[in-house]
């Protein structure tokens, strides 16, 4: 069987943004990356190789207190193996890196695939994907890219408040939430810096949201795409992830039921299933996520295409980690946890595994606490899952 490097690069959304070889990722993104590292461990092959910084942040989960019973199988690397390749994201600045360490060009997207990707992946680019929801009953959402100052002021004036979006930035950046009363020379400076910059700005009403969640799907080389399940996340108020659900996709639906329909919910994947594969026009292979939101205006509402994530995301790390692991009766939490003092994730991990101690059944994990991360004194970044949990949200 042919290998794969799997790589966690957080920093992809930010590095397509800047879309040259020579982006510079900063110092905390570089600590969240190194912390992280291990994580595609979880949803790679077994038998495949995971990227860390050193070799030094090889996971020891057999000496961790769980036995080791449900822990993947692949291989630990801190070189640049010239085979395949599968980081979290594909960008200029990660070609570049590879190529500088001498991975053969034959693993590596062209300039014209990385070019499609970073197309795709502009928030720009879901517009058609949502307007092609036109008509359908039960659902909500409007979105405009806008290309002039002008045309800004104008959305902001019609709309009276709403959300500028950058085309590309990271998750819960390149945001700002305004109305007539909070246009203000920095708002339309910054405004005026992303016409600039990215040649466009998004713009969307405000919805009163119920829940975020997402569906996930996989786009194959003969140009399929097929559905990989449900993401039901959470996010702060500036739309910073938090974590994830984790739960069978028959969970996620009932509880999703309580809201909207199981059969606008259908309609809605099976309307992604046949507009996806022409929109990506074989241009992308690998796992995409489509955020949506339940919004409560006079009547509950579907929002179906908030933003595209086309990588690798969370919410597919969640649902192969449940699939994979996990007793499919059983419902807990994903977590992504930033700790701001050297010392705290330590004494968080060593109380959670006395308090939450692992449970499994039939070697899956029934109850319990799991850092799916080392954590060492001087952790800052840390990825876990706890079962039971007794709210959803």
């Amino acid at each position: 069987m042919k290998k794969t490097v799997f790589l966690f690069n957080p920093e992809n959304d930010m590095a397509l943004a800047n879309f040259t070889p020579y982006y510079k990722v900063p110092a905390e993104i570089q600590r969240m990356a190194a912390d992280l590292s291990v994580l595609p461990a979880w949803y790679a092959p077994a038998g495949s190789i995971v990227k860390l910084p050193s070799i030094g942040r090889m996971p020891h989960w057999e000496e961790d207190g769980n036995g080791g019973m449900f822990f993947p199988e692949v291989e630990w690397t801190a070189a640049y193996p010239s085979i395949a390749w599968s980081p979290w994201g594909w960008s200029p600045a990660l070609v570049h890196t590879l190529r500088q360490k001498e991975v053969d060009e034959a693993y590596l997207p062209s300039a014209g695939i990385l070019a499609d990707i970073r197309a795709l992946s502009g928030r720009t680019s879901a517009v058609p994907i949502l307007q092609s929801f036109a008509g359908m009953k039960g659902i909500c959402g409007e979105a405009c890219a806008c290309f002039t100052l002008e045309e800004v002021r104008t959305i902001v004036a019609g709309w009276g408040r709403c959300v500028l979006k950058a085309p590309w930035s990271g998750s819960g950046r390149g945001l700002a939430f305004v109305s007539n009363e909070t246009w203000t020379a920095s708002v339309e400076g910054w405004t005026a810096r992303i016409l600039r910059t990215q040649g466009a700005v998004m713009a969307e009403p405000i919805y009163n949201k119920v829940c975020d969640f997402a569906m996930e799907f996989r786009a194959d080389e003969d140009g399929k795409v097929s559905f990989a399940g449900y993401s039901l996340f959470e996010t702060d108020a500036f739309g910073n992830y938090k974590g994830n659900l984790l739960a069978s996709d028959g969970t996620i639906e009932h509880w999703l039921e309580a809201y909207i329909s199981l059969e606008t919910l259908y309609e809605v994947r099976q309307h992604l299933l046949a507009v996806l594969p022409q929109w990506l026009g074989r241009r992308y292979i690998g796992y995409l996520g489509i955020d949506m939101m339940v919004c409560h205006e006079k009547d509950y509402m579907l929002h179906p295409c908030v933003e595209i994530n086309l990588r690798m995301n969370m919410g597919v790390l969640s649902r192969l980690f449940f699939d994979r692991y996990v007793c499919p009766t059983a419902c807990g939490r994903f977590v992504i946890e930033h700790y701001p003092t050297s010392g705290e994730a330590l004494r968080f991990h060593i109380y959670m595994q006395d308090a939450y101690p692992v449970r499994l059944v039939g070697g899956r994990l029934e109850s319990g606490y799991v850092s799916l991360t080392p954590v060492g004194e001087d952790t800052r970044y840390q990825a876990y899952v706890l079962f039971p949990i007794t709210e959803i949200v």
